[in-house]
């Protein structure tokens, strides 16, 4: 070591100015020590503070491995191995917590209280010293004035001894507290030197002592435990490299989709067909909303069917809720608001109807199809996929739809053109037309009109437009009413769905085939629209008036010798009505029209019975009277038939006339 420099005591008494000097350097020396202490003691416990706090955070640790186990995951429960291993961590970290809280005793006591036993003892000190020393000094030089002021001629032999004893005094105080001070300083800076030492090796110590504890209690007990547990990582990083690489290639398989994947109609030639044997669906659709008396609103929702009821379930929604149970329903497409894709589902009793609208065609018709095959209740049944096929197979094998305007104006062609229409014709037979049956209820071939068509070539629509017009599109009363509408009036909404020429009028089993084929073919053949009308029952015809245009088809009801009802679904009707035509063997043609109505149907057949038999009457004066009089009459003088039991006691009363 080399020497260290000091302040000679023998020159503490002369107090000379070199000596001063000299002490200045070493008081210089003893703050700048003073300082760096401070220094070196935060950064000391700053790492203490380390320590101890290692020391908390592996104890935290511990309990937050132990906790894994009771954590109640969305997806699943954390798996057996995990939790083990996990639980063998959570002991491993405890044990290094003990170690670790060692560590932080042994760092306290061996660095943190010597350094701090230096700076309160031997740098206070030095201070207290200097401050000693230098009140001592200022007191000499306070008694050394005095005696330097003795007077010369008249001494005070007196004043003169106290002075000389001041100052001997405080000379004698100045030398000890001086000696005292140097040889502080001296002390320091030999002390310095142990206390930046002696710090430090205990911190080292300490360390070692935690490594030497850490290998003894690990090297042996963990070997085979971490090898077991770097083979799991290792395991479950391949599987996860595995799964990347899989979602990788998925997803570039994804993004070289066509770019007609991502367009909301995809209306081109290599679009997909429409899936009409669904019985599930699901996706988004716009759901229009009333905001008020004459406002609506659009909101863009996720629908799906869940058995017989359609569901929606908002973005951010657990679950979904009911919005209308789909059986025996109907749905239509519609036109609203100048949108496209709009379709309309009502409520067999017809209270209830929401109107959607679906992002693109195949969308729009899948959903048509599948909520039309709901409201079958084919869901219901063992197989009911295989019953969708077999139902959608059969229709396409049995139907082939066929406008009246391109029949209707057949008749007007040019004759040499008629050999080329029957030569096209017979082709177009051979792919689509209805194969022979032994059923002979529906003439086979025979083709599915699509609109509502008179029986007759006689239309009321050229007798009423003599009339005057209601120029705000309303339907003005007629005032010269015909005398049967003063026996029976009765209106009901019907949505025209297809008609079709039949064989005979005998049986109901007629008009449930014609229904059989018209709803099969418009599913096929994609017919969403339906035509409503204005059904008007009189005592001598049918009228059907279109509400948009005012034209009224009609049909007598003696040309209407059968009406009835769907067995199962009582909001389908359907009747036969009787045509001209020379070229059939007894000079007419038997037309089944199928109609779509919110009332009960077998009221509606009830109503075309009634007023087919006050035509029948009116031929015999008593036999209408006997009509009238079991017959109750309405408030305003009109008849209503109310039920079955009115209807059994007219037939009682025709019967017994007859």
């Amino acid at each position: 070591m080399p020497p260290v420099d000091k302040l000679l005591l023998e020159e503490a008494l002369l107090d000379s100015p070199q000596t001063r000097s000299l002490l200045s350097v070493f008081e210089e020396d003893a703050g700048t020590l003073t300082e760096f202490t401070n220094q070196l003691l935060q950064a000391m416990q700053r790492v203490y503070g380390a320590q101890n706090e290692m020391s908390i955070a592996t104890q935290q640790l511990s309990k937050q491995l132990i906790a894994y186990e009771k954590q109640n995951f969305a997806l699943s429960k954390g798996d057996d191995e995990v939790i083990s291993t996990l639980h063998r961590f959570a002991r491993v970290v405890d044990e290094l917590n003990s170690l670790h809280t060692e560590l932080a005793k042994q760092v306290a006591d061996t660095m943190i209280f010597p350094m701090i036993q230096f700076r309160e003892r031997d740098l206070t000190e030095v201070s207290t010293l200097k401050d000693l020393f230098l009140l001592a000094s200022n007191e000499h030089d306070v008694a050394m004035a005095k005696y330097s002021k003795l007077p010369k001629k008249r001494e005070n032999e007196k004043l003169k001894a106290e002075v000389v004893a001041e100052v001997s005094a405080t000379r004698r105080k100045q030398h000890h507290s001086s000696l005292q001070y140097y040889c502080a300083l001296n002390a320091l800076q030999h002390r310095k030197r142990v206390a930046m030492l002696d710090p430090l090796l205990g911190f080292t110590q300490g360390q070692i002592n935690f490594f030497k504890m850490g290998v003894e209690m690990f090297s042996k007990k963990l070997d085979d435990f971490l090898s077991s547990v770097a083979t799991m990582v290792q395991s479950i990083q391949g599987q996860l490299d595995t799964e990347a690489e899989t979602m990788r290639l998925t997803q570039q398989e994804l993004l070289l989709a066509s770019e007609t994947t991502y367009m909301p109609d995809n209306n081109t030639t290599t679009s997909k067909k429409a899936n009409r044997n669904l019985l599930q669906k699901a996706g988004y659709l716009n759901i229009r909303t009333k905001t008020g008396l004459v406002s609506t609103s659009w909101d863009r929702l996720y629908f799906f069917t869940q058995g017989g009821n359609l569901m929606c379930q908002p973005r951010g929604a657990v679950a979904g809720g009911l919005i209308l149970d789909l059986d025996n329903c109907s749905v239509m497409a519609v036109d609203c608001e100048d949108r496209r894709y709009c379709l309309q589902i009502v409520s067999p009793s017809g209270k209830m109807n929401i109107i959607l609208q679906a992002e693109g065609k195949q969308e729009y018709e899948e959903w048509i199809c599948t909520i039309n095959n709901i409201s079958r209740q084919i869901y219901l049944t063992d197989n009911p996929e295989a019953i969708a096929i077999r139902l959608n197979e059969t229709a396409v094998q049995a139907v082939t739809p066929m406008s009246t305007f391109q029949k209707k104006h057949e008749s007007f062609r040019p004759k040499q053109v008629e050999s080329d229409v029957a030569e096209a014709a017979r082709s177009e037979k051979s792919v689509t037309e209805v194969p022979e049956s032994a059923d002979p209820l529906i003439i086979p071939g025979t083709p599915i009109r699509f609109d509502l068509c008179p029986a007759s070539e006689e239309s009321e629509q050229n007798r009423s437009s003599s009339g005057r017009t209601n120029p705000f599109g309303e339907s003005c009363p007629e005032k010269d009413t015909t005398p049967e509408d003063s026996l029976l009036h009765q209106v009901f909404t019907v949505r025209f769905l297809g008609s079709i020429e039949t064989r005979t009028d005998q049986g109901d089993e007629v008009i449930y085939e014609t229904m059989r084929q018209v709803l099969a073919a418009r599913a096929i053949h994609n017919v969403f629209r339906m035509t409503e009308y204005q059904m008007v029952v009189s005592s001598r015809r049918l009228r059907f008036i279109d509400p948009q245009t005012q034209n009224t088809i009609s049909f007598p009801l003696s040309d209407v010798p059968l009406s009835a009802s769907h067995q199962d679904n009582k909001r389908l009707i359907g009747f036969v009505a009787r045509a001209p035509d020379l070229h059939m063997e007894n000079g007419a043609s038997l037309n089944c029209c199928i109609f779509e109505t919110n009332d009960d149907g077998n009221e509606i057949c009830s109503v075309i019975d009634f007023g087919r038999k006050i035509t029948q009457a009116e031929k015999d004066p008593e036999a209408l009277a006997a009509l009238m009089k079991a017959t109750e009459l309405s408030a305003d003088g009109k008849f209503f038939l109310l039920g079955q039991t009115d209807k059994d006691e007219t037939d009682a009363c025709l019967e017994s006339e007859a």
